[in-house]
C-alpha cells in the first residue's frame, strides 16, 4: 500500500483522456491513444501525444519520451492553455516522477523537472485548468520530499481542491488529503493523519475503486498501529485480507502489518503466519 503514496488522479480536459488511461497497462493505454490521434487535429492532437509520451516514462523510458515531446515542442509552445500545460508537465515528469529512481533524482534532474511544473502551473492557472493546476501542485512533492515540505504542498493542492468547482479538480480531494495524511504521519502527527486519513476512506466509499478502497482502509490501519490501537487496527487489516483474497488479490503489505501486529500482543504464531504469508505472496 505505501508504494500508493502521492500518486495522483488524471486532471482531464477535451479529449477525454481519462477513458484511454490504465495507468497498470501503459501499453494498452498508449495504443488506445494513438487509435484516438488517428482522427484527431490541433490541440486535441498535441494532448493526445503529450500522453502517449507519458506512457513511455511510466515505462522508464525517459528518453523516448523527451523525444516524443521535442517532436511537438514547436506546436504545443502556441498551443491553447491545455496543450501548453500538459507540454510543460510531461516534460517535467521525464525528469521527477514516481517512475524515477532515487539514484536519478540529482539537483540537475530536479532543478529542470521544477521549471518545467512551474510553467504548467502558471499555464493552468490562467487557463483555469483547476485539475492540472493541482497536478503541477502535486508533482512539487517529489522534489521537495522533505515531510514538511510535502505538507506544505499538499495543503496548496487541497486549497484549489475546495475552492474549485470544476469536476477535474475535485476528483483530486481523496489523492491530495492521502498525501497530506503521510506527509503528518512522517512528522508524527498521527491525530492529524489519522483524521485525514479518514475523510479519504469516506471519498473512496462513495466511488467505485475497490481497489482505492482499501488502499484508505489500510493507511487508516496503519496510523491505528503507529497510535497503539492494535485491536483497531487489527480488525481492518483481517477485513482487508479477506477482501483481498476473495478477490484474488493477496496484499502483501496486509500481510506485514498483520505480521507487526500480532508480534506487537506477543502472538508469535500468527505473526509468523502472516509473515510467511508476505513471503509467498512476493
Amino acid at each position: 500500500m505505501i508504494g500508493l503514496l502521492l500518486c495522483g488522479v488524471l486532471a482531464t480536459t477535451s479529449p477525454d483522456i481519462a477513458s484511454l488511461w490504465d495507468f497498470s497497462d501503459p501499453a494498452g493505454s498508449e495504443r488506445r491513444f494513438r487509435q484516438a490521434l488517428s482522427t484527431s487535429t490541433g490541440d486535441d492532437a498535441l494532448v493526445l501525444q503529450t500522453q502517449i509520451a507519458r506512457t513511455w516514462g511510466i515505462r522508464k523510458d525517459f528518453d523516448k519520451a523527451r523525444t516524443l515531446l521535442a517532436q511537438i515542442e514547436a506546436e504545443a509552445k502556441v498551443a491553447g492553455p491545455a496543450a501548453k500545460a500538459r507540454w510543460e508537465l510531461e516534460m517535467g515528469r521525464t525528469f521527477a516522477s514516481a517512475s524515477h529512481p532515487p539514484a536519478s533524482q540529482t539537483p540537475q534532474a530536479k532543478s529542470r523537472a521544477r521549471g518545467h511544473f512551474e510553467a504548467s502551473l502558471a499555464l493552468a492557472r490562467q487557463g483555469k485548468l483547476d485539475g492540472l493546476a493541482i497536478d503541477a501542485i502535486h508533482m512539487m512533492a517529489f522534489l521537495d520530499t522533505a515531510p514538511a515540505d510535502q505538507e506544505r504542498w499538499a495543503r496548496d493542492a487541497l486549497a484549489l481542491v475546495l475552492a474549485s468547482d470544476q469536476p477535474a479538480a475535485k476528483a483530486w480531494e481523496g489523492s491530495v488529503r492521502n498525501n497530506l495524511g503521510y506527509a503528518l504521519h512522517q512528522q508524527g502527527r498521527l491525530g492529524e493523519a489519522l483524521a485525514e486519513f479518514e475523510k479519504v476512506v469516506a471519498i473512496r466509499e462513495r466511488g467505485t475503486n475497490a481497489v482505492a478502497t482499501r488502499t484508505a482502509r489500510w493507511m487508516v490501519a496503519w496510523t491505528l498501529r503507529a497510535m497503539g490501537r492494535t485491536n483497531e487496527a487489527i480488525a481492518i487489516q483481517l477485513r482487508l485480507e479477506r477482501e483481498g483474497d476473495a478477490d484474488g488479490k493477496p496484499d502483501p503489505y496486509v500481510f506485514e502489518e498483520l505480521a507487526l501486529l500480532y508480534r506487537s500482543t506477543g502472538d508469535e504464531t500468527k505473526a509468523a503466519h502472516y509473515a510467511n504469508r508476505k513471503a509467498g505472496s512476493r
